[in-house]
């Protein structure tokens, strides 16, 4: 795989610290600032426009009193607002600071009024920033928010949170930000999509080597199923068995099972707990239906948790599918039934050898917390999840998370997916990533390279039906479904 890698503020400081600090004239911040200050210009659609950049009290508002520098000189209307103590800067921020007066600019510490800006510049506050903002700084984003210009964002937009994607009080809303030395977590996850609008890197002539923990960013498909022989049959690409489709929630079974069937695996059954469930789907009459029976053990692959309550039934079915031995994919119901029997989490624990895809819902059951800490830090919680099931975990929402079953350790790796959009927020959605997810299973690839084939498709599908004027409002699960059969057979041809 060759994705792009995702490091933490405490990793990007260390990488600043190794190459050296700023003089002033030609080090990190000036090249920093000059890089903002080329994409603006790219941004800028009217010569000699006004432009408002915004300056906060450390070294992102140095970065943003360079950028100021450097548009002044190519006939920008350039307005600076400085919320900073001159005297408090940083070394790097004020030798900036006093180019930016000696260059003859100007600061104030009100937005101009009756000026129509053709961009604004968000340098408020970069990747260090963890702490609520205050009453002050929450309205000054508010009216930079509210202006009717392009907005873009220095490093992250100022509010968010680097690492974790979470807004702190109030955050910029950008339209495009320009991120320095490598991509930063929480551009990609949370709230992060919703501010960051569309990133560019600007590595600064850095090339960081990966450091261990690491993440990585799932911008392009990260495996490839083989090729298929013409000499093949239904035995070739494997088998999927469903347990779900308990009474009122038998379609998301079929959903599953219909998905798996088209992301290619040779043969699927579906078994229903609902003893009055249908005996033929007419849809896809290919799925073998089955009532109460036990999963055949000659299956590649089992699904446990579509549509399937929490039945004694229902945790019986899962048992037996923990026994088994065969790679397992867990949802919905079945996370919660883990999650309440500590029989079962030993179980899964001692076997390995499975996919757990909780929503932000699902995950606090499993880690017996609720919903906000979850989503505090989003990557925490999968690798907690992570380790203590030891599983490979999908957190889904806003920019998924993938971990692996190392948890913690020095070894642990995990990735945020960048495709998909708010298509996806609809009933069922869940139901058809495991079906992709066990299909490719089935057909040869590890369940880490599966799992993150599988959510990246997922997201790139509806992001494909999008594109073609298809949602995002009232996208279906099913569409879905259809549409990674196109993306399949068009990346493998």
């Amino acid at each position: 795989m060759n994705l792009p890698v995702l490091y933490r503020t405490e990793q990007i400081r260390a990488i600043e610290l190794q190459h050296g600090t700023n003089d002033g004239t030609g080090g990190l911040m000036e090249q920093a600032g000059l890089a903002v200050a080329e994409l603006a210009c790219g941004l800028v659609k009217e010569s000699h426009a006004h432009i408002l950049i915004l300056a906060g009290p450390g070294n992102n508002g140095g970065d943003a009193l360079v950028a100021a520098r450097h548009l002044q000189s190519r006939f920008f209307h350039t307005h600076v607002v400085f919320t900073g103590d001159a005297a408090k800067l940083p070394p790097d921020a004020l030798a900036a600071y006093n180019a930016w007066l000696v260059a003859g600019g100007k600061v104030t510490s009100e937005i101009p009024t009756c000026i129509q800006f053709g961009l604004v510049i968000d340098g408020l506050f970069g990747i260090g920033l963890t702490r609520e903002l205050d009453a002050h700084y929450v309205q000054l984003i508010d009216a930079v928010n509210a202006l009717p210009a392009t907005r873009l964002a220095i490093d992250v937009p100022s509010g968010l949170s680097a690492d974790t994607g979470h807004v702190l009080g109030a955050a910029v809303t950008a339209d495009h930000t320009i991120t320095f030395i490598a991509h930063k977590p929480g551009l990609y996850t949370l709230d992060g999509p919703d501010h960051a609008g569309h990133i560019h890197l600007a590595t600064l002539g850095i090339t960081p080597s990966p450091s261990i923990p690491v993440g990585w960013l799932l911008d392009s498909p990260p495996a490839k199923l083989a090729p298929r022989k013409r000499n093949s049959h239904k035995g070739s690409f494997g088998s999927v068995a469903v347990l779900g489709g308990a009474s009122g929630m038998v379609g998301a079974a079929f959903l599953a099972s219909r998905a798996a069937l088209l992301a290619g695996s040779g043969r699927v059954y579906c078994h229903f707990i609902n003893a009055d469930a249908p005996l033929i789907d007419p849809n896809f009459p290919e799925l073998m239906l089955r009532h109460g029976e036990q999963v055949a053990e000659n299956m590649d692959c089992i699904i446990v948790g579509p549509g399937m309550g929490r039945s004694v039934q229902a945790a019986s079915q899962l048992k037996t599918a923990l026994q088994s031995g065969i790679p397992l994919v867990l949802d919905a119901d079945a996370l919660h039934l883990l999650a309440a029997d500590p029989a079962l989490t030993a179980m899964l624990k001692q076997r390995g050898n499975a996919v757990l895809t909780p929503h932000p819902g699902e995950a606090a059951v499993l880690l017996d917390c609720d919903t906000t800490q979850i989503q505090s830090d989003r990557i925490a919680s999968a690798q907690h999840i992570a380790n203590r099931y030891h599983a490979t975990v999908v957190l889904k929402g806003a920019g998924s998370v993938i971990a692996t079953p190392d948890g913690l350790s020095e070894k642990s790796r995990w990735y945020i997916n960048a495709s998909g959009n708010p298509g996806l927020s609809a009933a069922g959605m869940g139901d058809v990533l495991t079906g992709i997810i066990a299909a490719l299973i089935v057909q040869g690839l590890t369940l880490e390279q599966a799992t993150l084939l599988g959510v990246y498709l997922h997201g790139n599908a509806a992001d494909s039906l999008v594109a073609d004027g298809l949602g995002p409002i009232g996208l279906k699960a099913s569409e879905i479904a259809l549409e990674v059969r196109n993306l399949l057979n068009e990346k493998n041809t």
